[in-house]
């Protein structure tokens, strides 16, 4: 990767700094920057390391892996059904994840198992869209595409079937998670780890997926092995998207709106956009997570509900740019 290449990761890199530092110290009781760090350096009161290293930082990191998540499987699903509006959700897997969830709310599980439930849902959901797409022969983006449109469809009508027939009591629950929220994000790094992990093996790819989003035929011309990458794609895309879902529930645009933005900066190279998604996403679901938090404090807004707020202006704000 070229020099070049590198700075606009390092201002991305800065800029996600910057919006953690800003949520970990914004809240009912303010930290300010300076003794945020001391914290994390060991320093500050028994209060501010309560505050910091206890609750506010893990859901802070957990914040920045989910949207880097998505921001990056998003970017990969756009590659490969060379569609511009397609996004994580968009073959399923998020509608398998809240059947999972839902059905261990319903029992009355919680914590860990629920979470469980919802990788197994979206897991199931990745089967059956690649295994419906492939049939007897081949898939093609566009086969993979409608069917995963159409089972999203078949989960979202199990959906309203469990919420029709829950108890009361059991709604709110299953409604905030619905709406995506990670204040109840268990521990960030495994998540993270993925992330990175991802990201350090689809950067060398960078080469052959700026062929392949030229096109199938013009990548197996140039020497690129298609149906490898495009499997590659979708394992990876599909084990990030579950992964995300698994932690906060369904988020809706990060995943669709800023590989769009990034592009009107960057360019088209994914070497460059994959890496950047990672870190704009992370940071743009951190400072959402951080006016969720403050907006009608004391009390919390659904995450999801400010990316839904933000993102449909900035993609209609995209498309019109990019006319």
């Amino acid at each position: 990767m070229s020099r070049s290449l590198f700075k606009p990761l390092l201002v991305l890199i800065l800029a996600g700094l910057a919006a953690m530092v800003l949520s970990v110290g914004t809240g009912s009781v303010s930290v300010p920057p300076g003794q945020v760090l001391a914290v994390i350096l060991g320093e500050g009161s028994n209060l501010q390391q309560t505050l910091v290293l206890e609750l506010r930082l893990p859901r802070t990191l957990s914040a920045f892996a989910t949207g880097g998540l998505l921001a990056v499987a998003g970017a990969l699903m756009q590659v490969l059904l060379r569609n511009p509006l397609a996004d994580p959700y968009v073959l399923g897997l998020s509608g398998g994840a809240a059947v999972g969830a839902l059905l261990a709310m319903l029992a009355g599980l919680g914590g860990m198992i629920v979470s469980g439930s919802a990788f197994a849902g979206a897991m199931l959901a990745t089967l059956m869209v690649f295994g419906l797409a492939h049939g007897t022969g081949s898939w093609t983006p566009s086969r993979l595409l409608l069917t995963g449109v159409v089972v999203a469809a078949g989960w979202g009508a199990v959906i309203t079937l469990m919420l029709a027939i829950s108890p009361a009591q059991r709604l709110p629950g299953m409604l905030y998670w619905l709406m995506g929220d990670v204040s109840y994000a268990r521990s960030p790094w495994p998540a993270l780890v993925l992330l990175f992990l991802v990201c350090l093996l689809v950067v060398p790819l960078g080469r052959s997926l700026n062929v392949l989003a030229r096109g199938p035929m013009q990548a197996a011309a140039l020497g690129v092995s298609v149906r490898p990458l495009e499997w590659t794609i979708y394992i990876l895309a599909s084990l990030l998207t579950a992964t995300a879902v698994t932690m906060a529930g369904s988020i809706g645009f990060v995943g669709l709106v800023v590989p769009h933005m990034l592009r009107l900066v960057l360019g088209n190279d994914q070497r460059l956009i994959l890496p950047a998604c990672a870190l704009a996403g992370g940071t743009l679901l951190v400072l959402a997570d951080t006016l969720a938090r403050v907006v009608i404090a004391p009390e919390q807004l659904p995450v999801g509900v400010i990316t839904a707020l933000l993102g449909v202006p900035t993609f209609l704000y995209l498309l019109y740019r990019s006319r």
